[in-house]
């Protein structure tokens, strides 16, 4: 018997490879995205601890001066927040470019591998059948010298 052999195996390894290449990538895009996320939420902590700070010393009275520094230290922050937001937002779009990349990965891999179990569904049944036939061949044989030994 010979052993199945499907000759697109090279280009299923290869996308196999590009498909895991690309999980690997998601997953650093993933969490370069989960560590923005953290960021951003740090500055908008910091943002909201200044701005509870301002709003308790000007509920006592504070200097017009000292008014100016706070004011200024939430603008900073607040644009601080735009950055770090335009920086999320900009790596979920990466995300979202990989996830697709890998989805499209994931399908050309899939029809290979789909193709090579027809193939391999057809192989077996031909093999099946050639074991049948030989079974046939060799229950006739038999049957044929059997009669002719009787003779």
């Amino acid at each position: 018997m010979k052993k199945f052999q499907f000759p697109l195996d090279t280009v299923l390894d290869y996308r196999r490879q590009v498909q895991d290449s690309l999980q690997v990538e998601m997953g650093a895009v993933t969490a370069e995205v989960r560590r923005q996320e953290e960021v951003l939420a740090a500055a908008r902590q910091r943002y909201s601890e200044i701005n509870q700070e301002y709003r308790e010393k000007k509920a006592r009275g504070i200097r017009i001066a000292e008014v100016r520094g706070y004011e200024t230290a939430l603008e900073v922050q607040e644009a601080v927040i735009a950055g770090e937001t335009a920086k999320l937002k900009k790596l979920q779009r990466l995300m979202e470019a990989k996830r697709r990349e890998l989805v499209g990965a994931k399908q050309d891999a899939s029809s290979v591998e789909k193709l090579r179990e027809k193939k391999l569904r057809a192989y077996t049944k031909d093999m099946e059948k050639s074991e049948e036939q030989f079974i046939d061949d060799l229950v006739c044989a038999g049957r044929a010298n059997a009669g002719n030994a009787s003779l």
